[in-house]
C-alpha cells in the first residue's frame, strides 16, 4: 500500500470514528430552571429569579389564597403565609417553581 492510500484510509477511519461518537446520545442530565413536575425534595435552595409578583401568582396558581408576608429568604426560597381550603398555611416557592408547605 502506498503512502497516499494509507493516509486516505487513516483519514477515512478517523472521520468514521468521530461521526459515530457524535451519534451517541448524551447521558448528562440537567436541572431545569423552572420545573414542570413537582420535586419531592422541594423547596430547593438556589438563585431565585421570580419577582415578588410572579412568586405570589405562582403560589396562588398552586391553590393558595390570601398570600401575605411574602419574603425571599437567604436560601433563595420565597416564603409566605396563605390559606388553602380555608386553613392557614406556611408556604414556600423555590427557584424551580415548586410550591410547597414550608418546612
Amino acid at each position: 500500500m502506498n503512502k497516499t492510500a494509507a493516509l486516505s484510509l487513516g483519514l477515512l477511519l478517523s472521520a468514521t470514528a468521530v461521526f459515530a461518537q457524535s451519534e451517541t446520545p448524551s447521558t448528562t442530565q440537567t436541572t431545569p430552571a423552572v420545573n414542570t413536575e413537582h420535586n419531592p425534595g422541594a423547596p430547593v435552595a438556589g438563585k431565585n429569579s421570580f419577582t415578588e409578583d410572579q412568586a405570589k401568582s405562582r403560589i396562588e396558581d398552586g391553590g393558595y389564597t390570601d398570600v401575605t408576608g411574602l419574603k425571599l429568604d437567604d436560601q433563595g426560597v420565597w416564603r409566605a403565609a396563605a390559606k388553602k381550603d380555608g386553613k392557614d398555611a406556611a408556604v414556600s416557592l423555590d427557584f424551580q417553581g415548586n410550591v410547597t408547605l414550608a418546612k
